[in-house]
């Protein structure tokens, strides 16, 4: 979908969109030949321009019919513009509309910028395998016109149109089945970010061997795809900040549990078990597109758990390239396993001052808090508030968990360093006990548990079913507020 900013209204627009308050629908000047009709039947449809009403009506403009818009927002909340934008969106995507005009002239530029952004977000989805699809299913909007608002929103939009690259990136890895996105495909599709100015290093199976990384081997030997370390660096401070902000996504391409195997119901949704690593690729993405100031590197453990002859057993020990022993007493529980050598790696390669890992790791985080919030376990308050405060401003919550000593005894193992499961409680919580193992005194460390926020199983306000790119927006927010200046 194309998008553009204009002066006013193009005449070949057949949707037109108006974005009002609560405050300012009665008195709103619709730039229309109907106006009074239109706003009577908004009112007489219960419309009133409160947050989150919308209402559609097909009515005679220019000599022909086009389809009206109305969208309500909060005063004063960005991120509802966002949501309005998504919403024109996922009220004419299929209804064989083409052009939509948003009517921008009430608009600050933050706001037109914000529903532009919104509507691009919404916009995305995966038909390239449907061969059947039916004509009113298929997308029929081609563009979309911001007409009249202020000159400033041109200039914000190319930042999010960077941030909503970089989304849709994660939302194509998360998506593609695992068929297609396997270790070793993955890295070839992020690898038209080195056009961007992104360095990339990739370390292959017999590299990582070389490095002792039998924590993340371990998980990839039951499956004939090899496993990849995929490190991404972007600095656009010109080497001013010395040690880089790293962010470290497990991606583990399939998970069938191995060997300690997952019920087939539902298995076909283990395809997204590598959206930690589908957000950091887009993260990075999307912060070398708009040339962010930072200095940030992005890393992803890449790996599929499968159950073969040669797969991984309950009651193996192995060493991870710290050094540290681990007793595998649940092949399914192989998130930490690749996290742990790849946050290790990070911070021997980088020395990073702040890190950050993002993983579908564990569904007791589902139980927790539903799909409504991400899971973030840190050793730092300050980063603790950092990540909070993007998260709000992002649209991707966080919400906090404990690390203890009381529950770091929990994954204590007696023949080994430490076990890769706890008991029957608190499982998200030992999971990051586990990861807080491999982080070394000094560095401020966050895990964030995604699995319940990177897919969707309806439509929310700026994705449709399927991936959300949760992680993207909240990455970026965070670099932008504490490391650009």
């Amino acid at each position: 979908m194309k998008i553009e900013f204009v002066p006013t209204r193009p005449a070949e627009a057949d949707v037109l969109a108006f974005i009002v308050t609560k405050s300012s629908f009665d008195g709103f000047a619709f730039p229309l030949e109907n106006a009074q009709m239109v706003h009577d039947t908004a009112k007489l449809a219960r419309f009133k321009g409160e947050a989150g009403q919308s209402f559609l009506l097909i009515a005679s403009e220019g000599g022909k019919l086009v389809r009206i818009v109305l969208l309500g927002v909060a005063d004063g909340d960005a991120g509802d513009y966002q949501k309005a934008g998504g919403e024109i969106i996922a009220k004419v995507q299929t209804s064989g509309a083409k052009h939509i005009a948003i009517h921008a002239e009430n608009l600050s530029a933050q706001a037109a910028a914000e529903a532009a952004y919104g509507a691009t977000l919404r916009n995305w989805r995966m038909d390239k395998y449907r061969t059947k699809l039916a004509e009113t299913s298929k997308p029929s909007v081609e563009a979309l016109s911001v007409a009249g608002a202020p000159a400033e929103a041109a200039a914000l939009w190319s930042r999010y149109a960077a941030i909503a690259d970089g989304v849709a990136l994660t939302k194509e890895l998360v998506t593609e089945p695992a068929n297609i996105i396997y270790p070793e495909s993955f890295v070839e599709r992020c690898k038209h970010l080195a056009d961007l100015g992104v360095e990339i290093t990739i370390l292959d199976d017999k590299q990582m061997a070389e490095l002792g990384m039998g924590a993340l081997l371990g998980v990839a030997q039951g499956s004939r795809r090899p496993a990849r370390l995929l490190a991404m660096k972007w600095d656009g401070t010109g080497g001013a900040q010395a040690r880089p902000v790293a962010f470290v996504g497990k991606g583990v391409t399939f998970d069938t549990g191995g060997i300690s195997i997952k019920p087939a119901a539902g298995m076909e949704d283990m395809k997204w078990d590598m959206g930690g690593a589908g957000a950091v690729a887009g993260v990075m993405k999307a912060l070398a597109g708009r040339k962010a100031k930072a200095h940030v590197v992005g890393i992803c453990g890449l790996v599929e758990n499968m159950p073969d002859g040669n797969a991984q057993r309950p009651g193996d020990i192995v060493t991870s390239m710290s050094g540290q022993t681990i007793e595998v007493l649940n092949t399914d529980a192989e998130g930490r396993l690749v996290l742990c050598d790849a946050l290790h790696w990070t911070q021997e390669t980088y020395n990073p001052e702040y890190i950050v890992d993002l993983a579908t790791l564990t569904g007791a985080i589902i139980v927790s808090l539903g799909s409504e919030y991400a899971g973030m376990f840190t050793n730092d308050d300050g980063l603790a508030d950092k990540l909070t405060a993007a998260g709000k401003a992002s649209g991707d919550p966080l919400w906090r968990f404990p690390l203890s000593k009381a529950y770091d005894k929990m994954i204590d193992s007696p023949i080994a360093d430490m076990k890769n499961i706890g008991g029957k409680g608190a499982g998200s919580i030992t999971a990051a006990q586990f990861l807080q193992r491999f982080i070394k005194d000094g560095v401020k460390w966050a895990h964030l548990d995604i699995a319940g926020t990177v897919w969707a199983d309806k439509p929310g306000a700026v994705w449709d079913k399927g991936a959300t790119g949760f992680g993207v927006r909240l990455l970026d927010r965070f670099v932008a507020d504490n490391f650009e200046g």
